[in-house]
This record gives structure tokens, C-alpha cells and sequence, in this order.
């Protein structure tokens, strides 16, 4: 079919400081990327109207905003009025990706495509009423301060979120650079609720990081994507060409902890990876009809290529994994995938005011549509316990015969390091206490079997070290074995 230029879709709300709020997504025929804000109202407006619908009768809407205006204890100002029938009638959807934004709203929403924010670099979504991260971004201050995909944010700054929606939520996190926020985290599998205090900062939206790797002598290329920006696509060709010129002998794309982004980002890297055979993703509209999309490539590339996806892998990323996978039968490793298939189009409403309304779902090359599913990875593999470990926070001494939470997660801990500590239940026994002296030793602190404040500190800073350290990498490792 035509070939259009799509600009914006991310999975849910990007927690971006005074310079960025939700991305949607924007659809205008090749020949038509330059229109203004007016002209694309009016082919709006047209293509609504060409449809043969007539708008409902809206006096009961008159009736209430007379009502309100001229009978209120308190005077009303209009145009508040008029953004809260808006806003109340984009709430009764019930889908977190549809929004309205006003016109300061908007043109933050616009600011979110430039090479950097402020903000905590997270991005968050809503589902079954809770506010969840979806993935914080590689070297964000929410990543190095320990929030994990799919935590759920019960409180801001010490404020119960209950019954706030996604754009309020990320309303509250957003701030200034050097500014702090307080969020209080709900965590699978842990009875206490966490506490982060995140600094925002300016979050660089540099997103394409490759190397060579190796299996054996074999050279493997590997470039991971931390989320579709702007200069995606273009750093990712210019980093691939890089890789080939150096005949390594296969490809890893690691799309682990990518929340999305802009569409055309993708859609250019596909490009370049899948072949015209088969659509690289197809658009479902709402009377059902499908649109799929194609690539002009004729030949693949003359080697095999391994994806590493995970639950923060959302949105563009499953595209990317999707096609992949279905239209190459080249290898997902890793975990499922997020499940984000639907398609939201920002629409100006004029006055700088913006709808971004989901209207499309979109589909896998074979037309599956993994919304709330997920993509099961080809290879299934987990990382070590410690990859998923909690926080610790000891506010005071951990001792023997103790038994809590935070000895638990102390255990799981020292059992990633190697120490042994015999159990993982929370218990405080002798032998927990000779692994924690053990460790002790081992990195120059008293010896004293207890778990004190600075002891915590040092295991935490080896638990990082020991997940940065790509030979603990199990499902990357896997990928390279696959080169074998």
C-alpha cells in the first residue's frame, strides 16, 4: 500500500520533567508532512464528516454549561468549563492512552522529541486501575535508584495517587532538574511497600550504544536500543555499517527495558532488516480492515540476527520483535514481552489544544495482536535471582535471630555473590551470619557477622557491579551461543 509518514507512538506517559508529557501518535500522507495545525484540522474534520455522522444532540450539554455558569456559588471561567466536557468525555473511554491535553499540555507533549528532558527518565503506564512503571531508562535517576519494570506507584511525595488518573500521576512526578520526588512503590512478591526518593535531572535521549562481542574468535555485532528518539534510526544504520565493516558474523539487537517511541524510528530500522515478502506490521482500524506495511528490501542480510527482550520491552520494541520474529524467523531471547498494541493519533483541536485518542490497533506480520499478552520470546531465559532483587534498606542493625523482610532480600543478596548464606527465608541463623562476616572481610569492613548500614551499602554496590558485569548476562550470553 501508500507509504505514509508516521511520527509518535509510545507506550504510555513519559515521566519528563517541564519538558515533556504524553507522545501519541501522528498520521499524514507522505505529500502532506509540511500542512499546518489549521489544514490538518480541516482533513479531520472532513474525513469525520465523509463518514456520514452527525453529532448527537448537544442541548443537554448547553443546558448543563448554562446551568453551571450562571447559577454556581462561585463564578466559572468558560474555558474551563469547556476543557472539563472535554476531558470528562475522554475519561468515560476508560483507556489510559487517550487523553485531552491543553494547549500547555500540548506544547510540552511536542518538546518530548528534542535530544534531551528533565525529568526521572521512567515511563509509566495505567492498567486495571494502578499506575505502573513500564521501564525507567538506561542511566536515568529512576533506574540508579532501583525502580523495575511493572512496579506500581501507590504514593507521590507522601499523597495517596487513589483515584488519580495516569496524566494527574505523571503530573505530580514531573519537575525541575536538582528537584526531588518521593515515590512509594508496590513490588510483586515483596509484603512492605518501597520507598524511592528520585532527583530528576536531565535525561539525554542518546539511545544507540554497539561493540563488537565475541564467541570464541567469532566477532558478533551488537547494538542495543534503549528507545526509539528522533536520531534512532539514523545512529542505528550509521553503527550497523560500522559492524559489517568489521565482518562480524551475526547481530544482537537489545531492546531489553525499551519502553518505545516514535514509530518512524522503527519502521526506518526495519526497513533495513526485513525483506518485501511478508508486512513488517499491519494497522487495524475499527471497522476491522487491515492495512499492512512493507519494506523494499529484497534480500536479507548475510547474517542471522538474535533479539533480547524482557517485560520492559514495550510498544515500538515489540514491533521491532514482532516483525523480527514473524516476517525473518530471526530469535527472540529472553522474556515476554510488555503488551502494548494499540495505536494512539494526537489530533489538534485548533486553539493548541491536542486529543490523542486511540484509533488503531496494531498487528504482528501474521496478525496477532499482542495487547496485554505480550510476545513470547523464542528462547526463554531468566537472569539470576539478584537480577530481580529489591532494594535494601536498613535503618537498623540486621542481627542474628532476626527475621524480616530485609534479611531475606540480604540473604538472596550474598547468595548472588557467592557467600552462601544456607536459607532465603528471612531467617538470621548462624550461617547467614558467617556469610555476612565472610563478605565483610572481603571487602575491608568489621568483621562482626552483623549487618550494619555501611555493610548493606557494600553489598548493594557489589550486587550492581556483579549485574553490570556482562558474564553474569545470562540471557546475553545465550544470544552469543546462538552464533555458535
Amino acid at each position: 500500500m501508500k507509504r505514509k509518514w508516521m511520527a509518535v507512538m509510545v507506550s504510555g506517559a513519559l515521566i519528563t520533567g517541564a519538558s515533556g508529557t504524553y507522545v501519541g501518535m501522528k498520521w499524514f500522507e507522505a505529500e502532506d508532512v509540511q500542512i499546518n495545525d489549521q489544514s490538518k484540522d480541516e482533513h479531520f474534520l472532513e474525513s469525520t464528516n465523509s463518514k456520514g455522522q452527525s453529532l448527537p444532540d448537544l442541548a443537554k450539554i448547553a443546558q448543563a454549561y448554562n446551568l453551571i455558569k450562571g447559577s454556581y456559588v462561585e463564578e466559572v471561567d468558560d474555558q474551563q468549563l469547556v476543557e472539563g466536557a472535554i476531558q470528562g468525555m475522554v475519561s468515560t473511554l476508560d483507556d489510559p492512552y487517550s487523553i485531552y491535553m491543553d494547549a500547555k499540555t500540548a506544547s510540552k507533549f511536542n518538546q518530548t522529541l528534542e535530544s534531551s528532558f528533565e525529568g526521572i527518565g521512567a515511563e509509566v503506564t495505567a492498567k486495571d486501575g494502578k499506575i505502573l512503571i513500564v521501564s525507567p531508562y538506561k542511566n536515568s535517576p529512576a533506574e540508579k535508584s532501583g525502580l523495575k519494570p511493572r512496579d506500581e506507584i501507590i504514593k507521590i511525595d507522601g499523597e495517596s495517587i487513589e483515584g488519580l488518573d495516569l496524566y494527574q500521576a505523571t503530573t505530580k512526578i514531573r519537575g525541575k532538574k536538582g528537584t526531588t520526588v518521593t515515590l512509594d512503590i508496590k513490588r510483586e512478591g515483596v509484603s512492605k511497600a518501597l520507598q524511592f526518593k528520585v532527583k530528576r535531572d536531565e535525561i539525554p535521549m542518546e539511545t544507540v550504544f554497539a561493540s563488537i562481542k565475541y564467541e570464541g574468535n567469532k566477532p558478533i555485532g551488537y547494538i542495543e536500543i534503549t528507545q526509539f528518539s528522533k536520531d534512532t534510526a539514523k545512529d542505528f544504520k550509521r553503527e550497523l555499517k560500522k559492524l559489517e565493516k568489521q565482518n562480524m558474523k551475526g547481530l544482537i539487537i537489545d531492546v531489553r527495558g525499551n519502553p518505545g517511541g516514535l514509530l518512524l524510528s522503527v519502521q526506518e530500522i526495519l526497513d533495513t532488516l526485513v525483506t518485501s515478502q511478508k508486512p513488517y506490521y499491519q494497522i487495524q482500524q475499527r471497522d476491522g480492515e487491515k492495512l499492512p506495511y512493507y519494506s523494499n528490501l529484497e534480500k536479507s542480510k548475510p547474517y542471522s540476527i538474535a533479539v533480547l527482550v524482557d517485560e520492559g520491552s514495550a510498544s515500538a520494541s515489540e514491533i521491532l520483535a514482532g516483525a523480527l520474529k514473524e516476517a525473518e524467523g530471526y530469535t527472540l531471547i529472553g522474556e515476554k514481552t510488555f503488551g502494548k498494541g494499540t495505536v494512539q493519533d494526537a489530533v489538534p483541536m485548533g486553539d493548541g489544544s491536542t486529543i490523542k485518542l486511540t484509533m488503531y490497533k496494531w498487528l504482528t506480520p501474521n496478525g496477532n495482536w499482542i495487547h496485554h499478552k505480550g510476545i513470547q520470546p523464542t528462547i526463554e531465559m531468566k537472569q539470576p535471582d539478584y537480577f530481580y532483587i529489591h532494594p535494601l534498606e536498613v535503618e537498623q542493625t540486621l542481627k542474628p535471630d532476626m527475621n524480616n523482610e530485609q534479611v531475606k532480600i540480604a540473604q538472596k543478596m550474598l547468595d548472588g555473590l557467592g557467600y552462601s548464606p544456607g536459607r532465603s527465608d528471612g531467617y538470621y541463623n548462624q550461617k547467614t551470619k558467617t556469610a555476612v562476616r565472610a563478605f565483610q572481610n572481603q571487602v575491608n569492613l568489621p568483621a562482626t557477622g552483623e549487618l550494619d548500614v555501611k555493610t548493606a551499602q557494600r553489598l548493594e554496590e557489589e550486587i550492581i557491579s556483579a549485574i553490570k558485569d556482562e558474564k553474569n548476562d545470562l540471557q546475553l550470553q545465550v544470544a552469543l551461543k546462538y552464533f555458535q
